[in-house]
């Protein structure tokens, strides 16, 4: 009785421990794949397209893929602006779409119609302050997002007609297209010069900027 115990266990010591070098080889090869489009195709991670924010000249990228109806989101937006404030000069910010959720596509339609009248970074924060409310997920009411972006002074009848141009709708399929590519998930997903975050948290996001900016500019 006690060898079968020992046999058995040992059989399970076996499989677990081919199961961790499956998923150590997948992660790696993922990790290769990944480098090798950011050195091949950096249009993958960024599209000519996509709303960027701080120095156009900076040396180091933070690509985001997000969902502006994604809680996680929301959350992490004001550490990613306080980290461009931290590095600024050194870094940009690339927006890229993973519309994951129900009233996503509603959203990124709004703020794409709304950055053609130069609001779109202030759309983005009033629509990440409000999502709460619009984008309640027991309760959604995505019509709420044109009662606050009046507030912003934006031009209402212009911005429902913006958002229906075909220009976003190739955005959108763009930016699925490119996440399906780099095996995006889950939002946010973080890019630093093409490389993934090895763990997501929000140190895992600064040390990685903070590697790059020290590799390119210097201590």
């Amino acid at each position: 009785m006690k060898n079968k115990l020992l046999v058995f266990a040992v059989a399970i010591v076996v499989i677990l421990g081919a199961f961790a070098g499956g998923v150590y080889m997948f992660q790696q090869n993922q990790k290769e794949e990944i480098n090798f489009l950011a050195e091949k195709h950096a249009e993958v991670f960024k599209r000519n397209y996509s709303p960027t924010l701080g120095n156009k000249d900076a040396k180091v990228f933070i690509i985001e893929f997000l969902d502006p109806e994604c809680e996680s989101c929301r959350a992490f937006h004001p550490r990613v602006k306080a980290l461009m404030e931290e590095f600024s000069g050194k870094v940009q910010l690339v927006v890229r779409y993973a519309p994951f959720h129900q009233n996503s596509e509603i959203a990124i339609r709004a703020l794409e119609a709304s950055r053609k009248q130069n609001k779109y970074w202030e759309a983005l924060d009033l629509l990440f302050q409000t999502q709460p409310e619009w984008g309640n997920h027991h309760n959604p009411q995505p019509d709420l997002i044109f009662e606050y972006l009046p507030r912003l002074g934006i031009d209402m009848d212009q911005l429902s007609k913006d958002m229906e141009s075909f220009q976003i709708d190739n955005i959108i399929k763009q930016d699925s297209e490119d996440l399906q590519i780099l095996g995006v998930r889950g939002t946010p997903t973080f890019f630093v010069n093409g490389k993934p975050l090895p763990r997501f948290s929000y140190q895992d996001l600064r040390n990685l900027v903070s590697q790059e900016v020290e590799k390119l500019y210097g201590k």
